[in-house]
């Protein structure tokens, strides 16, 4: 059985699980504390980070892009990386908008100042970098809504990682309020697409036992 190491809150753990599901491959979710640094762990990915995914073959892979490159290719009935070449481009290029740029400027400010820091026990939220994330999501959604406006998806014409990408950082800011919904009606709305996939079920039945979402959260219609 294929395992995917994760922890319910990393958006690189739930754009995996994401891109698994929209491809319908079966596998076991297991949570990984990587501030613990168990060592059975370290042997699977020394860099000590989720996800990694045991596949049934037994390999090994680390670090979400990796392993959505090796899922598109190994399992390739249900593409997410787009078919034509000029596709590919523009798909690959919005998922290292959303894993780095939308990450650094947005989801590290909030999820990791209010949410990680505790858990590694390194100190108390950097009240400037949480006012830095507020303001930098503005711009992100208004371009999120302009992309949703002016194309079918995110990527072009079909259901891409581009939108898995996105929405894996952004459902993870939403499960701790973080998302002010009205600053792009387009992002919204294609938000509430997304949320009626059913590969996004089990994400939005995700619970934290000391920290419950907003209402909204497994709302389809907010």
């Amino acid at each position: 059985m294929r395992i995917l190491y994760h922890l319910p809150l990393s958006p690189f753990s739930r754009k995996v699980r994401l891109a698994m599901a929209e491809k319908r491959i079966p596998f076991d979710l297991r949570i990984e504390r990587v501030w613990e640094r168990r060592e059975e762990f370290l042997a699977l990915n020394p860099a000590c980070t989720v996800p990694v995914l045991q596949d049934a073959n037994g390999m090994v892979l680390a670090d979400s892009s990796a392993i959505c490159e090796y899922l598109d290719e190994a399992y390739p009935d249900l593409p997410l990386l787009g078919r034509t070449l000029a596709e590919r481009a523009e798909v690959r290029r919005l998922v290292a908008w959303f894993d780095q740029k939308f990450h650094s400027e947005v989801t590290r400010n909030l999820l990791h100042e209010r949410q990680m820091k505790r858990l590694l026990g390194r100190g108390n939220p950097d009240a400037g970098a949480i006012r830095a994330g507020y303001a930098n999501l503005k711009p992100h959604m208004d371009y999120i809504g302009w992309l949703a406006e002016t194309r079918a998806w995110l990527g072009g014409s079909s259901f891409s990682l581009a939108d898995i990408a996105a929405a894996a950082q952004l459902s993870a800011l939403d499960y701790i309020g973080d998302v002010d919904w009205s600053l792009s009606d387009g992002a919204k709305d294609w938000y509430a697409r997304i949320k009626s996939r059913p590969a996004f079920r089990a994400i939005l039945a995700d619970r934290l036992p000391d920290l419950a979402p907003p209402a909204h959260y497994d709302d389809l219609d907010f």
